[in-house]
């Protein structure tokens, strides 16, 4: 218990008791090896981020990732911000990181498309480097702090990662925290946004059923960008403004 107060000593004070409780779903064993190891990342300082920084009271939305990037440097905590980004733009369109990104690369097309600085049919490196950014978001930390001021929560399915190997073993630990977290969280008025086939997991939770759910394809897939579900959903949080 000790140990489990001290993991959870920096989240916000209103995850506690809700935390608790799913942190209670795990057996024995991988519990342990969540608080006797540090051989996975992000580390134990990091990879409840994303309880630290938005409140249970101001949560609209979880957004489910899969699991944590499989590099120390980008893995943060958060789905889908990817620390080894820091600016989102270059003098060449988007920064060499984002490009790189790909999921996050068509994350930021489509909230261009939502703003209407880029054209459907126009969506290349020198289209965009003519865009003015004046007043757009110029590093992947104000995105993070948009999605919260939005009141998006940044989840991934299992919330650390070792290996390659581990990541199936991962993601299937974690399903009961996940299950439980929702359990909990059951009676708010919560919405999930869910990416992709492995975010759908979520779906067949037993009590998911109550809960208001958001199906889009994968940011990885390029569809993604012009799809007007998507387009509707995300334009009205302007995650682009600084």
């Amino acid at each position: 218990m000790q140990e489990l107060n001290s993991l959870l000593s920096g989240v916000d004070e209103s995850w506690r008791e809700v935390l608790f409780e799913a942190f209670g779903s795990f057996d024995g064993e991988y519990l342990s090896y969540i608080l006797g190891n540090n051989d996975f990342f992000p580390d134990r300082d990091n990879f409840l981020n994303a309880f630290k920084t938005l409140p249970l009271n101001k949560t609209k939305y979880i957004l489910f990732g899969q699991d944590p990037y499989p590099r120390k440097e980008s893995a943060t905590g958060y789905a889908f911000i990817d620390g080894k980004v820091k600016e989102i733009f270059s003098q060449k369109g988007l920064s060499k990181e984002v490009n790189r990104a790909t999921s996050l690369r068509n994350f930021i097309k489509m909230l261009l498309l939502c703003k209407g600085l880029i054209d459907e049919n126009e969506l290349s490196q020198e289209k965009i480097s003519t865009i003015d950014k004046n007043g757009l978001c110029d590093n992947i930390w104000c995105l993070k702090n948009n999605f919260e001021k939005s009141g998006v929560l940044l989840l991934n399915m299992a919330l650390i990662f070792s290996s390659k190997d581990e990541s199936r073993m991962h993601l299937k630990r974690w399903k009961s925290f996940i299950e439980t977290l929702l359990f909990c969280l059951k009676d708010r008025d919560i919405t999930l946004i869910l990416f992709g086939r492995a975010s759908k997991e979520v779906d067949k939770f037993q009590f998911s059923q109550e809960y208001k759910k958001v199906f889009f394809p994968h940011p990885y897939n390029i569809e993604f960008i012009t799809n007007k579900e998507v387009h509707r959903f995300f334009k009205p949080m302007n995650l682009l403004r600084v």
